[in-house]
């Protein structure tokens, strides 16, 4: 289950990208979350995906 605060999903998703190498489309499959879904709540606190970084920024 995904943390429902934002900033709290915001530092389980970067934890996830990085300690577990996953990309997003991965993590996402792995998570059955939308990708759109997440990244638009993140986007709501003004944090993006950046794929060179692999995390969200």
């Amino acid at each position: 289950m995904l943390p429902k605060d934002p900033v709290m999903l915001l530092s389980f998703i970067n934890l996830k990208l990085r300690d577990y190498d996953y990309d997003l489309e991965a993590l996402c499959d792995d998570l059955d979350v939308a990708q759109a879904e997440l990244t638009e709540k993140l986007s709501g606190i003004d944090y993006h995906y950046d794929r060179e970084k692999n995390q969200f920024v």
